[in-house]
């Protein structure tokens, strides 16, 4: 039922200089299916990421902080999923770094030069056995033009993978990109229940790439949400493998801003996806406040209206019943907000003016908007210059059965 996310094809996706990808099959939750990922990585690379601020953060993104922390090196990542290896306490990260060992062995490396990821089901022991046991076949089907096999190796609930690439001239070179993601339900801002991977043949100053990563996510993966949940394993990785012979050492090089620019459109459309593909969705809104004294209360309103339960049901039933956006942006958390300013529109149709009922609004002209299956809402808080876009779904029936036989 995903809202229009078009079936994936591996004419589609890049090749990036420096980077392998290679899947196995382990059985983790169910058999014959891709759900052990490793992904190699030329030496020089930089590899930077943000995590899930959920204070129960699984085994793998303690891990994986660890080890960025300790190497600037890293060579691998093995990512599986079927098991979250969450809520597992010390033998999480014991099962966690035996992964990690193994990698380490099987492509000769160290262990802190390995990144894992986990996705899956929470509290229940990760089937280390199983994932130990494939890879080797993972190893056995490394190769460059990997991304394909890639997207479907790291679904859960997803309906369709998704992945995305481009390549451009920047200062002369090309450059190209290419990443995966995966999620359909458990996304809020502050990552979700998310993977993210994006590879780059570019060469860029790791403490930059840090600072460039979190400014991405921000307005990419932390600009989405589905249910409100914030999960325990959320993940968003940059890898630059340096060969394409162009290296940024600081935002005045002449390729900073236009990399940054493609890596956004790349985190942004990967991101849209998860929310495109989310668990039961029938329509993807688009949330653009305007208007804010500063960031942070654009922020709060967006959040507030594409979380609210209540507005998503009424977009899945096509319902313009637009109180409860007014209702949205009322609680969002702005002590001072004087309503009187604030306007509502719903795709071209001014709906709320001056903080009522536009005089103008006709009901009919709501309908036909919430219609659609792709809607945007717009809020002017009167307030100020800064703004903020954000991507949410409606709630259907189908979420609640989804969820509801998610272990089965």
């Amino acid at each position: 039922m995903a809202v229009h996310l078009h079936p994936l094809s591996p004419s589609d996706l890049l090749p990036i200089p420096g980077i392998q990808l290679g899947y196995a099959m382990a059985g983790i939750k169910k058999a014959d299916r891709k759900d052990v990922l490793i992904i190699t990585l030329t030496p020089g690379s930089s590899v930077s990421g943000v995590f899930t601020l959920n204070r129960f953060c699984a085994a793998p993104v303690q891990i994986c902080k660890q080890h960025l922390a300790q190497t600037t090196g890293i060579r691998a990542l093995v990512i599986n999923t079927g098991n979250a290896n969450a809520g597992t306490g010390e033998p999480g990260l014991k099962d966690a770094n035996a992964v990690c060992d193994a990698v380490a062995a099987l492509l000769e490396i160290t262990p802190e030069e390995v990144l894992p990821f986990s996705t899956g089901v929470i509290l229940e022991p990760l089937p280390v056995a199983k994932i130990i046991t494939a890879l080797s076949a993972a190893k056995a089907n490394l190769i460059d033009a990997g991304w394909y096999d890639a997207a479907f190796a790291i679904m859960t609930t997803d309906t369709l993978p998704k992945a995305y690439s481009s390549s451009q001239e920047i200062a002369g070179v090309k450059v190209s990109m290419s990443g995966v993601s995966k999620g359909a339900g458990m996304i809020h801002p502050n990552m979700a229940t998310m993977l993210g991977f994006i590879g780059t043949d570019i060469g860029i100053d790791a403490q930059l790439l840090n600072t460039l990563t979190k400014e991405v996510a921000d307005l990419s993966f932390n600009a989405i949400t589905i249910d409100g949940d914030t999960s325990t394993n959320d993940s968003f990785i940059i890898m630059a493998s340096n060969q394409c012979g162009i290296y940024i050492d600081s935002t005045e090089h002449a390729a900073y801003a236009p990399f940054k620019a493609m890596l956004l459109a790349t985190a942004q459309d990967l991101a849209k996806k998860i929310v495109r593909d989310g668990e039961g969705a029938t329509k993807f809104m688009t949330i653009e406040v305007k208007g804010g004294a500063n960031l942070e209360e654009c922020k709060l309103v967006g959040e507030a209206i594409a979380h609210s339960p209540l507005v998503k049901t009424a977009f899945f039933a096509s319902d313009p019943n637009l109180g409860r956006i007014l209702a949205a942006i009322g609680y969002a958390g702005i002590q001072d907000l004087d309503v009187n300013h604030v306007q509502l529109w719903l795709g071209d149709v001014w709906v709320a003016k001056d903080g009522g009922r536009n005089p103008d609004y006709r009901e009919e002209d709501g309908q036909r908007v919430m219609s659609e299956a792709e809607i945007k809402v717009t809020v002017d808080l009167g307030r100020g210059q800064s703004e903020r876009t954000m991507w949410t779904c409606d709630f259907s029936h189908e979420y609640v059965s989804i969820n509801a036989d998610y272990r089965s």
